[in-house]
């Protein structure tokens, strides 16, 4: 295969950032799409060549891949990289892409609709021999023959809808009272989300913890792992807060583990960047949880410990080359940890922050790095995910990664919209998280009132303040500019200016 000289980033946000930095590393040029309210987005700015692909809705803009594949082919794109979410695991457009000649950075159509499916990649885990939790499938509801199943797998039970994921269509259930109206509920949400409304039955483990493994294979039967990430720190079975190494590994754990994920990757015909996902009772039995076919939210906590740039090795394997790295060469060092910065208010269930950023600052100092999508003055638009940044911090161990994370998080400064800052300072000073123990119920159990005792309240208020002068200031001297003759320099680029984001906006 040819040698990558232009790629397509089919996304947005932080992800787009990612990508288009580690093309400009590559020596290749990239290509942005951005939809109506993303027209002054960060990474419409930094990419090489930018395009509209439609209005703001996703369903308009970053889920239309026929216009994408448009878009690529008339720019003269080579490849295009999903990135994560939007068209990341959506078999008909890898599939779409190669029929237009146009390569897809990620695995084959046919491997992303088998490994999609949780009950396809159910029945693929249990032919690789790795092990799954008990449970069972349906073709079609029948109340009478769930609540049979549910009594025989025993409750509690996880109610999983067998397409799609990110918490979707999935219900903890404690009772049988409970269970029909749950069923029809998820099932409801499945088909909404997904287009696919099958649900399927597990039995629900008491405070598991959520260990993936990250994968990668090229195109020569080669295939690889590179450590695990704990990823039981979540908020609607999303993870906020992840590590690497997961505090209750041990080598032969990981050793089992590893040699389970590569199993499953090289019976389903693997290619590229992917993660497999465990879940890990109190006495480390691992059970087969999930595939994800794509480049995930916190590969960069691996690449930290590792010091294997994913994205650009997903070129390399793109490219047909083989892997650059082989099994031998992961020696994982030290310990990372990744902080999700959402615009979310965690006092209130999380829920979506919608607004302009008036300030933003990002820590910097050893062992910090910052992948974000915004800057001042960006918008956080309701159309899509609220992230706005990951902050990764490394340390020599788990103590000093902790250390690192705190102050770094002390040091972030977003004013404007409510943040997970505080949330995840609160975190880091918990005793439980500090000693490694905790599972997937963790914000549940430490948290039941959702007060966050972190850097709430003190920084961001200092911070809202400060932006608020800042933004009353700036008013002024667009008023006094208007007001000048327009003749005069300063005067009139001010105006001139202020003018141009009027119109932008519009």
């Amino acid at each position: 295969m040819a040698k990558l000289n232009k790629i397509l980033i089919a996304n947005r946000g932080e992800i787009a950032i990612r990508v288009i930095r580690a093309c400009r590393d590559a020596g290749i040029t990239s290509v942005g799409i951005f939809s109506d309210c993303d027209r002054t987005a960060l990474h419409t700015r930094m990419a090489d060549e930018v395009y509209h692909v439609g209005p703001s809705p996703s369903r308009e803009s970053y889920l239309r891949g026929d216009k994408i594949i448009d878009i690529a082919r008339k720019c003269g794109a080579q490849a295009i990289h999903p990135g994560y979410g939007f068209l990341a695991e959506n078999a008909e457009f890898a599939k779409a892409c190669e029929a237009a000649g146009i390569i897809f950075i990620g695995p084959k159509a046919e491997t992303i609709s088998l490994l999609g499916d949780k009950l396809e990649a159910r029945k693929l885990a249990v032919k690789a021999g790795l092990p799954v939790v008990p449970g069972a499938e349906f073709e079609k509801i029948e109340p009478a023959a769930i609540k049979l199943t549910a009594r025989k797998i025993g409750f509690p039970v996880l109610i999983k809808a067998a397409a799609g994921g990110g918490g979707k269509g999935m219900r903890v259930v404690n009772d049988e009272a409970a269970l029909a109206e749950a069923v029809e509920s998820a099932s409801r949400e499945a088909k909404a989300a997904f287009g696919d409304g099958r649900v399927f039955l597990e039995k629900y483990l008491q405070e598991p913890r959520h260990i993936e493994i990250q994968i990668f294979a090229d195109r020569h039967g080669h295939a690889i792992h590179l450590g695990e990430r704990e990823c039981s720190i979540q908020r609607r079975h999303q993870k906020v807060i992840e590590e690497s190494p997961s505090p209750v590994m041990t080598p032969e754990l990981r050793e089992k583990m590893g040699r389970a994920a590569v199993s499953i990757v090289m019976a389903s015909g693997y290619i590229g960047a992917g993660t497999v996902e465990f879940l890990v009772d109190k006495e480390l039995n691992f059970y087969f949880l999930e595939v994800n076919t794509r480049l995930q939210v916190e590969h960069p906590v691996t690449e930290a410990v590792t010091g294997v740039d994913l994205v650009r090795e997903q070129f390399r394997v793109a490219e047909g080359e083989n892997l650059s790295i082989k099994q031998e060469d992961i020696r994982p060092r030290g310990h990372a940890i990744e902080c999700r910065i959402y615009a979310e208010d965690p006092h209130d269930n999380f829920m979506p922050s919608i607004g302009r950023i008036n300030q933003y600052r990002v820590p910097t100092g050893p062992g910090v790095r910052v992948d974000s999508g915004v800057v001042a003055g960006s918008e956080i638009p309701l159309y899509y995910d609220p992230i706005i940044a990951k902050m990764i911090v490394w340390g020599e161990n788990r103590a000093q990664a902790i250390e690192r994370t705190i102050r770094a998080l002390e040091e972030y400064r977003v004013a404007g919209v409510h943040t997970t800052i505080g949330f995840a300072v609160a975190v880091m000073r918990n005793g439980a998280f500090q000693e490694g123990r905790y599972a997937t119920d963790f914000i549940d159990r430490e948290f039941p009132d959702r007060q966050f005792a972190g850097i709430m309240g003190k920084t961001e208020l200092k911070a809202a303040l400060a932006a608020a002068v800042f933004d009353y200031t700036n008013r002024q001297k667009i008023t006094i500019s208007m007001k000048n003759d327009r003749k005069t320099p300063g005067g009139w680029i001010t105006y001139h200016r202020a003018r141009g984001v009027r119109r932008l906006k519009d």
